[in-house]
């Protein structure tokens, strides 16, 4: 007999923050986010790596109040483009340009 009622398993909603411990799967979870062209989802992906990364110390080396960093990323949030650039260097990553 299969397991009872009683073996119920707990999921965890999925976090990415979780898994990018590393520079290497930032950079590639950031390649990832900006292939697809949905600035909501680059705005997510740039939480969770913040996120990763502390948001306190994000907010800090982006010169950013951490209540400002958290509106600025939040869903459906409108950053200015110099705020995103200061956030992108504080994460240690950086957009490139390549041939479409």
């Amino acid at each position: 007999m299969m397991g009872t009622s009683k073996d119920k398993t707990k999921l965890l909603p999925f976090d990415a923050a979780r898994y990018l411990t590393d520079d290497e799967a930032i950079a590639e979870y950031m390649t990832a986010v900006l292939e697809t062209d949905d600035t909501d989802l680059l705005l997510l992906a740039l939480s969770d790596v913040a996120r990763a990364k502390g948001m306190a110390q994000v907010a800090k080396d982006a010169g950013l109040g951490r209540e400002s960093l958290y509106k600025a990323l939040a869903p459906g949030a409108k950053p200015r483009l110099d705020t995103i650039l200061k956030v992108v260097r504080a994460l240690g990553v950086r957009f490139s340009a390549h041939p479409a």
